[in-house]
C-alpha cells in the first residue's frame, strides 16, 4: 500500500494548518492511502550550517528530527508539507528542518509527489505556497495540484471548517495526489523511471 507523510509545520498540533492536513488525511484513507503526520513546528529545530558533514555520515550532523524522518520520508511514496503563514513567508521552525531534511539525505527523491499546503487569515498564502514547493521542484519531484492554490483560511480551526471552499481544495488535492501516486506506480512497473542526467555544476570561480 502507498504511504503518504505529512508534516505540520505549526506549533499549534491542532490549529489550522492541523485542519487542513486531516481533512487530506480522511480522503487519502478513502483512496487506500496509509498516512503518518509528523509534528515539525512545536520541534526545537536549528537551522543548517552548512557544514557539508552530511555527504560524508549520510545523515545530517545535528541528530534531531530530521534524522528520525529521513527514513520515513524515503519509504514514502509521497510528502505533503503544511505550513501556516508567518510574515507573509512559512513557519521558520519549518523551513530549518525542510533545508536540512532535503540537502543532508542521500537517497533520491525523484518521482516521490510532493504538495505542499499554506493556512493564514488573511494574506501571505501565495507566497509561502511557492517557497514549500520549491522544494520539491528541486528534488525532480512532481508537484500535485488542486482546484485551487493549496491554502486554507481563518484564525482558528473553528474558521478553519468554515472554509468550505479550501476544506474542497484540500480533498481535491488528495484525490489528484493518490491518483499521480498510483499512475507512477503502474507506469514505473511498464517503463521505468526516467532518467536523470547528473554531473554538470554551473560555476564560474576564474570570474568567466
Amino acid at each position: 500500500m502507498a504511504g503518504i507523510l505529512l508534516l505540520n509545520g505549526s506549533p499549534r498540533k491542532d490549529g489550522c494548518t492541523a485542519a487542513a492536513l486531516t481533512e487530506m488525511i480522511r480522503t487519502f484513507e478513502k483512496e487506500g492511502m496509509e498516512t503518518e503526520l509528523i509534528h515539525v513546528g512545536n520541534r526545537n529545530i536549528r537551522g543548517c550550517i552548512a557544514c557539508n558533514r552530511c555527504a560524508e555520515r549520510g545523515k545530517c550532523v545535528f541528530d534531531d528530527l530530521v534524522n528520525e524522518v529521513a527514513p520515513k520520508f524515503e519509504a514514502a511514496d509521497g510528502l505533503v508539507v503544511g505550513s501556516p503563514v508567518y510574515y507573509g513567508s512559512p513557519n521558520g521552525t519549518l523551513l530549518s528542518f525542510l533545508d536540512r531534511l532535503f540537502y543532508s539525505t542521500p537517497f533520491p527523491k525523484h518521482m516521490k509527489v510532493g504538495a505542499s499546503v499554506v493556512s493564514c487569515r488573511r494574506g501571505g498564502n501565495t507566497a509561502s505556497f511557492d517557497v514549500l514547493n520549491k522544494y520539491f521542484t528541486i528534488s525532480s519531484m512532481p508537484v500535485a495540484s488542486s482546484t485551487y492554490w493549496n491554502q486554507v483560511h481563518g484564525f482558528t480551526a473553528e474558521d478553519v471548517k468554515k472554509d468550505l471552499e479550501g476544506l474542497q481544495t484540500m480533498r481535491n488535492l488528495a484525490r489528484s495526489m493518490a491518483f499521480l501516486i498510483k499512475a507512477i506506480a503502474d507506469a514505473k512497473q511498464t517503463h521505468g523511471l526516467p532518467a536523470l542526467e547528473r554531473g554538470s555544476f554551473t560555476s564560474f570561480p576564474d570570474g568567466k
